[in-house]
């Protein structure tokens, strides 16, 4: 497995941000980091080269700039200056990487609009686990906060959450949300002993998901959590005032790597703090 870390760097505000969170993993970790950043826009049009070795070396610059950061922090980096189509070319990136972090405009609810869809494209089609990190100060915050649901997927992202909140320090709330069966037309309520074995049978297999996580970090403080609501909606709730949210992507096959699962979208979609997506 790489012992890398790939940072996709772009001139917004908040790849300083990511650079910091990919820099503080890897001196925890003993990893090195790969700035890559991306010109794209090149068309072959007459008079093009000028413009693009021009950009080429304002990115060059850009990533020495963060490259010093780095380095300060004591980690082996290198950098690189990609042409071609950003998302592509991170994704391949991913291949040789333990994990693929980058930056989203994305400051919060009612705080303007983000980049765009890059990150959930990347996160989707990424062969690594993938941390998107929004224009957001979590400065304060704390814990790891991880969504289950006993998937594969989820048994993964249980165990990612836990290595980072043991290097944190800090303690991982393991999240499962039950939805009571949707019933056309009204209903008076649900009757209490269905309500019951839902959140009983929920709370089963949060426990069992656990055991693997337990053995492997048996210090680690772990707070069990079922609720009953809209799983994302619960999810970035509680990320509010969590340190790292992390959530396991279903896509399997070459259809189904290019679409994240709709819980995973939903949270990456409106992150409430750094989010991670494992598959």
């Amino acid at each position: 497995m790489s012992e890398t870390i790939v940072v996709g760097v772009n001139s917004a505000p908040v790849a300083e941000r990511a650079v910091r969170w990919a820099s503080e993993r890897a001196v925890a970790l003993g990893m090195s980091i790969e700035l890559v950043t991306v010109v794209g826009g090149a068309l072959g049009t007459v008079g093009e080269d000028d413009i693009v070795r021009t950009a080429e070396d304002a990115a060059e610059r850009m990533l020495e700039t963060h490259a010093s950061t780095v380095s300060a922090a004591r980690v082996p980096v290198t950098t690189r200056v990609e042409r071609g189509n950003p998302a592509a070319v991170l994704i391949e990136a991913s291949d040789r990487a333990s994990l693929l972090v980058i930056g989203s405009d994305y400051r919060g609810p009612d705080q303007g609009r983000a980049r765009g869809s890059h990150g959930i494209r990347i996160s989707a089609a990424a062969h690594s686990p993938v941390v998107v990190v929004p224009d957001i100060d979590v400065a304060g915050r704390t814990g790891v906060v991880v969504g289950a649901d006993g998937s594969e997927a989820s048994a993964k992202a249980l165990l990612f959450a836990a290595t980072e909140a043991a290097r944190l320090g800090e303690p991982l709330t393991a999240v499962s949300v039950w939805t009571p069966m949707p019933i056309p037309g009204p209903i008076s309520g649900y009757p209490e002993p269905y309500l019951d074995g839902m959140e009983d049978v929920t709370a089963e297999i949060l426990r069992t998901s656990l055991a693997d996580v337990r053995a492997q970090h048996p210090d680690l403080k772990i707070i069990e959590q079922v609720e009953c609501g809209y799983p994302s909606a619960i999810i970035n709730g509680l990320a509010e005032s969590a340190r790292l949210t992390v959530v396991g992507s279903h896509g399997r096959g070459a259809i189904a790597r290019l679409l994240l699962g709709s819980i995973s979208h939903e949270v990456l979609a409106r992150a409430a703090t750094v989010t991670a997506i494992v598959r």
